[in-house]
């Protein structure tokens, strides 16, 4: 018992310890096969350490959230690179933090297979798990920096060959690979782990994310379309939406969720959400201070939703999501304290309140605008408004009764996109999902993309990488566009 229970917890040291840089193979695992892959035992509290690194990855609204138009400066100011898209050569942002995910899902894929299972359907899923998380990575990867190096296998020792960038349209097909791998994978439907695990519903939901990315990023088909559909509803299957939409962040894993990665009242902290609350000193001449999600500790407000995110809700002013989404703090003489996000309120404790929202991936009115947005783009217009309405009608403003040619709807399902899914992290990719298929000029559309471009400055669309990282492996070319930046 004693000797299982090291082994876990070197597996979960490891995968705490954010210096195994895939890119720099000075750093090499220590878990090497002796003694520790021997049970199932052994790959499950591996695969409970990936899903660690996976939470910790993705807790922050930087690569997805902060390049959009929904954030303006909050109280105590702090903004990244990417918000201001101050975006040079000099400052590229690392992605060891994904690739180390992606080196512990390599050596699970690899260790496991000697492994004796009284089922083999226990180790299927385990896999199935692995390969989504693999998958869901590099697609992370793909839409943040564009071509990438394809580590397939765990990096062991100092020997193995530095890789150069593949194509972003090989390391979209690696992806696609791993999720299919995935559902081929599960051995049945629904959540027998529960929806804080990966299942094939999950596994559903992002192949219809990668299709999507392929058919209007990278030159994909109407058969891309189809399939995004097809994805979708079996994503869909036996779920159905919160009619109240604060019950989606209000309970944890509800019956719209797919997919949630946990958090746990104090088991961890600093929620990417905490960056819009504010502490309690700064609301304390607020007359509707309780009704803030305010804390003692905890609390950053870096960020504040932007008048252009509250002019999207200001569209519908019947919007149940309105007040649910962000609230402003008003003083006694009605003046402006502050604006900031009421959808992630966490949970309240004695005399504070901890951020322990569900960071949540996938969830079943995201499937709806994912048809309607295939749809739109087969000029199946009528069945995209169909697909919009089911969102709308849950966020009581009604159907659709705008526009009806292409790009109207297309932009009404940006637009939507924008108040359904505010702070979820996916803001970005939907911008350039929507630039890329011709709805909108991203560099009119994002305020700080179109302020550098009228100074003549075009800021490329997928990050630059760390000097640093060509310099431990000269096989790596700068991203496209940053020559004079």
């Amino acid at each position: 018992m004693k000797k299982t229970i090291t082994y876990i917890l070197i597996a979960v040291s490891l995968l705490s310890f954010n210096s195994c840089n895939l890119l720099d193979v000075d750093n090499v695992s220590s878990i090497s096969g002796d003694g520790y892959w021997q049970s199932k035992g052994d790959a499950e509290s591996y695969l409970i350490g990936i899903y660690t690194s996976l939470r910790d990855v993705s807790n922050a609204t930087l690569h997805f959230e902060d390049r959009g138009e929904t954030f303006e400066v909050g109280l105590i100011g702090g903004p990244s690179n990417l918000f201001t898209q101050n975006l040079t050569s000099q400052n590229g942002y690392g992605w060891n933090s994904y690739y180390t995910v992606i080196q512990h899902c390599n050596m699970l894929i690899k260790n496991i297979e000697p492994i004796s299972f009284g089922m083999e359907a226990d180790k299927n899923v385990i896999l199935a798990e692995t390969y989504f998380i693999r998958s869901y990575m590099y697609f992370c990867i793909l839409r943040i920096w564009g071509d990438a190096p394809l580590e397939l296998d765990p990096t062991e020792n100092a020997s193995k060959p530095k890789l150069g960038r593949s194509p972003a349209t090989e390391v979209l097909q690696q992806a696609m690979a791993d999720v299919d791998k995935s559902i081929e994978l599960f051995p049945q439907d629904g959540y027998p782990k529960g929806k804080g695990r990966v299942s094939k519903q999950a596994s559903y939901a992002l192949k219809a994310d990668l299709l999507l990315w392929r058919a209007k990023v990278l030159n994909g088909t109407n058969q891309d379309y189809q399939e995004v559909i097809t994805n979708a509803d079996l994503a869909s299957k036996n779920l159905s939406l919160e009619e109240d939409f604060a019950n989606i962040y209000g309970t944890k894993k509800g019956k719209e969720v797919i997919f949630a990665i946990h958090f746990e009242l104090f088991e961890k902290s600093d929620h990417y959400s905490s960056k819009l609350k504010p502490r309690d000193v700064f609301v304390e001449k607020a007359i509707n201070k309780d009704d803030i999600a305010y804390a003692k500790s905890g609390a950053g407000t870096n960020y504040a939703p932007s008048e252009r995110l509250m002019a999207l809700f200001e569209e519908n002013p019947a919007d149940d999501r309105k007040n649910k989404s962000y609230i402003k703090a008003i003083d006694a003489d009605s003046n402006l304290i502050g604006v900031f996000d009421n959808k992630m309120r966490g949970t309240k404790t004695e005399g504070d309140r901890s951020y322990d929202s569900d960071i949540i991936i996938y969830r079943l009115a995201e499937m709806y605008l994912f048809k309607a947005e295939a749809y739109a783009a087969m000029d199946k217009l009528p069945e995209a408004i169909a697909e919009l309405n089911k969102v709308r009608n849950r966020a009581k403003i009604g159907n659709y009764a705008g526009p009806t040619d292409k790009i109207s709807v297309e932009k009404e399902i940006l637009s939507e996109r924008g108040r359904e899914l505010y702070l979820e992290r996916k803001r970005w990719p939907d911008l350039l999902r929507f630039h890329f298929g011709g709805t909108i000029d991203v560099y009119e559309f994002v305020p700080n993309l179109k302020s550098r471009a009228d100074d003549g400055i075009r800021v490329p669309l997928y990050l630059a990488i760390p000097l640093r990282d060509i310099d431990i492996n000269p096989n790596l070319e700068q991203t496209e566009g940053y020559e004079n930046l």
